[in-house]
């Protein structure tokens, strides 16, 4: 069985932060949460006076002012070009995709691409409030032994060094570059 982080490893580049810009582009009066996701961003990465989580909340917040599963179909039309390529050649049915980002911004394209089991932070998308901790680091450990009871996998994939717990779990593990090159972690 093998594991993949979603966003800069299965998909070129942050997909939330893609929806979110898409998402602008239908909805320009979203401009106005920008002031309280400046000040979020600005607590959590200058001041380090807030958690991750409670810094992405704040960001999400912007949920609550459309509808954004009603533009999940569209978004994944446009953007499904993102995923890299050389994912298809080795694609496993048991794979898992684990991810921080949205749960329900992460369904649509693991139906579209036969990904039967994700593990991602649950966000409510109508308020954009979290429902438990966001799935990151150590955290996506402790999510695939509850929601999957698994504790060791075959192959781990991802672009960021945050995800070692997985990576120490795994027999193989595997770095992904910006441009979508695999190399041994």
């Amino acid at each position: 069985m093998n594991i993949y982080d979603f966003d800069g490893t299965l998909y070129a580049g942050d997909s939330t932060v893609d929806f979110l810009l898409f998402s602008l582009r239908k909805h320009p009066a979203l401009l106005r949460f920008l002031p309280l996701q400046g000040i979020a961003f600005f607590k959590y990465y200058v001041l380090k006076a807030t958690d991750k989580t409670a810094m992405k909340e704040q960001f999400y917040r912007v949920f609550s002012g459309y509808d954004p599963e009603a533009l999940l179909k569209e978004f994944w039309d446009t953007h499904q070009h993102k995923i890299f390529p050389w994912y298809a050649g080795q694609q496993e049915p048991e794979d898992i995709l684990i991810s921080a980002s949205p749960e329900f911004l992460l369904k649509p394209i693991c139906a579209r691409l036969g990904i039967k089991h994700l593990i991602a932070s649950r966000v409510d998308p109508k308020t954009g409030r979290y429902q438990g901790k966001n799935c990151h680091g150590a955290e996506k450990v402790v999510r695939l032994k509850q929601e999957l009871g698994y504790d060791h996998c075959t192959a781990f994939y991802s672009d960021s060094y945050s995800d070692t717990p997985l990576a120490e779990i795994a027999d193989k593990a595997y770095l992904v570059k910006k441009d979508g090159s695999v190399v041994p972690w």
